[in-house]
């Protein structure tokens, strides 16, 4: 008996979980990143390092502080959190009892049809009668209905706490990549300048030959042309600085302004080639990743929550107080009272909406499961494409260099055939344009490459580690997810 009582007691207290449990769900993950470097899976990986050692450069560290303090997508997704934490407090609050407190009173007075006071009532013709006290419901939480929304909620938060992490690494890769192709904006526009001056040296030398009977008029036209070539080329790169210090401010959750400098383009991301690193402990490290994971445990705990309508739902209400009466002012009392009602519900008929919201319930869990391959297997591509365009943009800019060298070289040659009377100034305007082009096509290949190096970073989940990231405001205690999702916090 005591043994039946016992078991009795934890059925109230506990009771059972019906739907599945959370189970990670299998993914492809390939024995080696595509085009990783020799030793590509060793340790540290790059997506391991914190994004102020990447990025060196001190001008673009504070413009990254900045940003994680200021921007308005990483603001919103902190409020974001505050809404999930208040939702799982709601969702914990239903486990408890709800206990609240009442004072009620009534007067009656009791008069005849003629509006006269009735004969048979000239003795109890009023009376007046006081009560309070409190009142308490509770849902015994037999087959986990309760617990597996409170998972559910659990598992947002960390959702939108992964979310956030997902803002936070979007937001260093964007500011890192808008501030280096600030960076060679600049390098274009000293190329420019440095090309304008040159060419303006050139032009008073020909007109000069011109006067000195050595060059002609077309030799003048064509050196104007070089000369107009670079100068047109200086208001279309402001335009385009000027728009991406926009876009950095913007980012920094400020109002449009001038963004300060530091070290040049080529010496940005001068750190030593890491490797990727072990493809496995890339679903561990890419936020995306994680969040989907999150959105798939809370998917999963509704199913439990549409399946527990299939049975019966058990509910204490009591009320306890005290009370009194008057009657003609004669008082009676005080007296108690106490009730306790349980009560029992149980669909029988429901035209097949309790099924349907388990089948309903099913077919979003498989969704987030198929969600969350999809998100593995973007992550892996992602990291692919990444190496792929490092490795190229690297051997594009090596050309590039050399390239660069052959057409400066061409061009004094060039000059000096010309200065010689060997070549037309046609030949000068061929070879300087071709200089001109080559070395701005060497600043975007330099940035390219850079631009690939963050886009890696990200690829492989960097750029959310660090310590001081601006933290969502806390309301009042912290609050801990659901008791099934104990060790998925991030």
């Amino acid at each position: 008996m005591r043994r039946a009582a016992a078991l009795a007691m934890a059925l109230l207290t506990t009771g059972c979980l019906v739907g599945p449990n959370h189970q990670r769900p299998p993914y492809p993950v390939p024995d080696e990143f595509r085009a990783a470097p020799a030793g590509g899976q060793a340790d540290p990986s790059l997506g391991d390092v914190e994004w102020w050692t990447v990025f060196r450069d001190e001008a673009l560290v504070a413009l990254i502080r900045t940003a994680l303090a200021e921007n308005f997508d990483l603001r919103i997704a902190a409020a974001r959190i505050l809404d999930a934490r208040s939702q799982v407090v709601v969702a914990r609050s239903f486990l408890f009892p709800t206990i609240g407190a009442g004072i009620g009173a009534s007067y009656n007075r009791f008069t005849g049809s003629s509006g006269q006071f009735d004969p048979t009532l000239s003795q109890l013709n009023q009376s007046f009668q006081g009560t309070g006290g409190l009142e308490a419901s509770y849902e015994i939480d037999l087959w986990g209905r309760l617990r597996r929304a409170t998972e559910a909620a659990g598992a947002q938060l960390l959702a939108s706490e992964w979310a956030r992490r997902v803002v936070v690494s979007a937001l260093v890769a964007e500011v890192a990549r808008a501030y280096f192709e600030l960076r060679g904006l600049d390098d274009q526009i000293e190329i420019a300048r440095q090309s304008l001056a040159s060419r303006e040296d050139s032009l008073r030398l020909v007109r000069l030959r011109l006067d000195g009977g050595v060059a002609t008029l077309l030799d003048v036209r064509q050196a104007e042309i070089l000369r107009e070539q670079a100068a047109q080329t200086i208001p279309v790169l402001l335009r385009q600085i000027a728009q991406v210090e926009n876009l950095i401010s913007a980012l920094l959750g400020r109002n449009p302004g001038p963004v300060p400098r530091g070290q040049p383009l080529e010496q940005q991301l001068a750190l030593p080639p890491l490797p990727p690193g072990l493809t496995s402990e890339l679903v561990e490290r890419r936020p995306d990743i994680r969040q989907a994971e999150e959105q798939l445990v809370a998917a999963n705990a509704q199913i439990g929550i549409a399946r527990a309508q299939f049975f019966p739902q058990v509910a204490l209400t009591g009320s306890a107080g005290v009370g009194g009466n008057a009657f003609n002012s004669a008082l009676f009392g005080p007296f108690g009272f106490f009730t306790i009602m349980p009560a029992i519900s149980m669909p029988l008929y429901t035209a097949g909406r309790v099924q349907a919201g388990v089948d309903s319930a099913e077919a979003r869990t498989q969704e987030a499961v198929l969600r969350y391959q999809q998100t593995v297997l973007q992550a892996f591509r992602e990291v692919a494409d990444s190496l792929i365009a490092y490795e190229r943009n690297r051997e594009f800019r090596l050309e590039k260099e050399r390239l660069v060298e052959v057409t400066r070289d061409a061009l004094r040659l060039s000059e000096i055939r010309y200065r010689g009377g060997v070549a037309s100034y046609l030949e000068v305007l061929d070879s300087d344009t071709r200089r001109f082009d080559a070395e701005l096509d060497l600043v975007r290949a330099s940035f390219d490459e850079r631009l690939a190096m963050v886009q890696l970073y990200r690829a492989l989940g960097g750029g959310w580690r660090p310590a001081d990231l601006v933290e969502p405001p806390s309301p009042g205690a912290a609050v801990r997810p659901g008791p099934t999702s104990a060790g998925r916090s991030p």
